[in-house]
């Protein structure tokens, strides 16, 4: 094999789609450090238990692990961000109220999620810690269409489910991790006679509310027919009155509810939600509240946030149409002062100057040039191209 062949589902990023990425970690950090959430850098490598604990040990089998050669531990290269961040409120930060914080980072999974997905996806993301109100469910969400719209992303709508609708209705049903896992499959599935199957030794209640699980879903309308159809339990009126408060306060997308998908449910406490654009039949970003991340670190605080993979961002949006090409400035190479001075002052205001390197006049660069540096009457001007 050769040696520049880089291994299943890794690629390099070239220079146009790693400007296109760039510009758009540039656009969501901002959008988030508008809300007034403060960028966390945690390292790509931790140790194994630090990454895996809590809700994290669903990441396990995506984890690539390796020995330190320092300490003679295992460590972990991170899959997913938010119990490191959970760990620098917790520990680092250990403040008493609110934190806002927001990240932007590669993470490296052992298997691609879905064919032809990347192994190594560039995770953005937002967290708020530190309020159990439903104000900090909204926050997250509303961030979240906003960081779409400032990618440009068109046709947003957004989904939402509550885990603890499903939690409510096993409450009395003893299930192993793997009879557990097979139900909320069959739920995600929407598979009535291997849902039929799996509960036949169930209470009543259980069964009953499960099977109507499968037929919640849709517009808004859904909430209402829920109360009708489900048991009355304290638990899932909150959920129900909860997501009920957070569609009222999104008129300006398309919402739909699906109460049957579970989709993370090891690893959400509460309302999640999915974001989708584009026509893209995937979410383009999910999240929800996690109210448990912190507790392995000691210190439990609510918590809610989101995450997406910037590169299928980018994919998605230049799929619709070629990123325009950042206009540049063409200059000639000289050791004249007056035109390294000139190219100077021209990057210092913002602009983009290529210098012409001789013989190469007519390359093709990643920059279009629209203007050119020229010496008009003893001075170096701008010419339109």
């Amino acid at each position: 094999m050769s040696a520049w062949v880089l291994p299943d589902h890794l690629a390099d990023v070239l220079p146009s789609e790693a400007r296109h990425i760039e510009e758009l970690r540039r656009d969501l950090l901002d959008t988030a450090r508008g809300y007034g959430y403060e960028l966390v850098i945690p390292p790509l490598l931790e140790h194994l238990e630090s990454l895996l604990s809590g809700a994290g040990r669903a990441l396990d089998l995506q984890t690539f692990k390796l020995v330190d050669q320092l300490s003679g531990r295992t460590l972990g290269l991170r899959a997913d961000t938010t119990p490191q961040v959970a760990r620098i409120d917790a520990h680092l930060l250990n403040r008493r109220g609110v934190t806002r914080l927001c990240y932007c980072g590669p993470v490296l999974h052992t298997r691609p999620e879905r064919p032809h997905a990347t192994r190594e996806p560039l995770q953005f993301g937002a967290e708020i810690h530190g309020h159990a109100g439903l104000e900090a469910d909204l926050e997250a969400v509303t961030l979240a269409i906003d960081c779409l719209r400032a990618a440009r992303v068109s046709d947003i709508s957004i989904d939402l489910a509550d885990v603890r609708i499903v939690r409510a209705l096993l409450a009395e049903v003893a299930l192993t991790p793997a009879e557990l896992a097979a139900l909320h499959a069959a739920l995600s599935r929407k598979d009535a006679s291997e849902l039929t199957r799996l509960t036949q030794t169930f209470p009543a209640t259980a069964r009953e509310g499960l099977q109507a699980l499968l037929g919640l879903y849709g517009d808004v309308s859904v909430i209402e027919l829920a109360r009708q159809v489900l048991p009355a339990c304290p638990d899932i009126a909150l959920a129900l009155d909860q997501l009920a408060w957070l569609v009222s306060h999104l008129s300006e997308v398309r919402v739909s509810l699906d109460l049957a998908d579970l989709r993370g449910y090891a690893y959400y406490s509460g309302i999640r939600f999915a974001v989708y654009g584009q026509g893209h039949a995937d979410a383009l970003l999910r999240g929800g509240r996690y109210d448990e991340v912190g507790a392995v670190f000691g210190r439990r605080r609510p918590a809610v946030g989101f995450s997406l993979d910037l590169k299928i961002l980018a994919e998605l949006l230049a799929g619709a149409g070629a990123p325009a090409v950042r206009s540049a400035i063409r200059a000639p190479w000289g050791q004249d002062a007056a035109l390294r001075q000139a190219v100077r002052e021209l990057r210092g205001q913002g602009h983009t100057v290529v210098c012409v390197l001789p013989g190469h006049e007519h390359d093709v660069q990643e920059f279009e040039c629209d203007q050119e540096l020229v010496l008009v009457d003893g001075r170096w001007s701008l010419r339109a191209l």
